[in-house]
């Protein structure tokens, strides 16, 4: 999907039928800077939000998936395209989340051994550091390629109000986390709570 087109349809549509971003919020009962968001293309209606979206700006699911209004024609090629579009960011963010799990078992084969080689054997000193080093060069670059592609598979979707967000590297590194979940402050309603991780955004 393409957040910035579909931001910039959302915009037209909502000043076509004359609502500033406050109005639109109102109707939906969300903030204005939700629609800000999206508007600029840095985030996508919940799921739960679309269709009373759709009903307020009188378009349909699959024209705000397209980010523009479709003929009768285009309307069932749009639909599958969308579809197919929907199930491709699932299975690419699954390949991102798999290569995270890969890459975080390549680093503990590669640096435990260095550590146990470092501490088990006689040695001179500057050969222990240096394994000790590199065996923790490669524990942070592995741990921080890892969150990296962890954290861009999908989203993180509040327990409360919904909301489907990209937390920043801070906040994602900083949240304590369970397999499936971690726990963040959703940037909507401002609560901190385990946010569970979905494949779409």
């Amino acid at each position: 999907m393409d957040q910035i087109k579909i931001g910039k349809f959302i915009a037209e549509e909502r000043k076509a039928k004359k609502y500033t971003q406050r109005e639109l919020a109102d109707k939906l009962s969300i903030s204005d800077k939700t629609i800000s968001k999206w508007e600029r293309g840095n985030g996508f209606p919940e799921v739960s939000l679309l269709l009373p979206l759709c009903n307020e700006l009188e378009i349909t699911v699959n024209e705000l998936l397209s980010g523009e209004r479709l003929q009768a024609m285009d309307y069932k090629k749009k639909a599958e395209e969308n579809m197919v579009n929907l199930v491709k960011e699932a299975q690419e963010s699954k390949k991102k989340i798999i290569m995270s799990a890969m890459v975080s078992v390549l680093v503990i084969v590669a640096a435990v051994p260095l550590f146990v080689v470092a501490g088990m054997f006689e040695m001179q000193v500057w050969t222990r550091v240096l394994l000790m080093g590199i065996g923790f060069v490669i524990m942070v670059m592995g741990i921080a390629i890892a969150c990296v592609l962890d954290r861009e598979a999908g989203a993180f979707e509040c327990p409360e109000c919904k909301e489907r967000f990209v937390p920043d590297m801070k906040s994602y590194v900083m949240g304590p986390h369970t397999i499936t979940k971690r726990k963040l402050t959703c940037p909507k309603c401002g609560c901190t709570k385990y946010c569970k991780h979905v494949l779409t955004r």
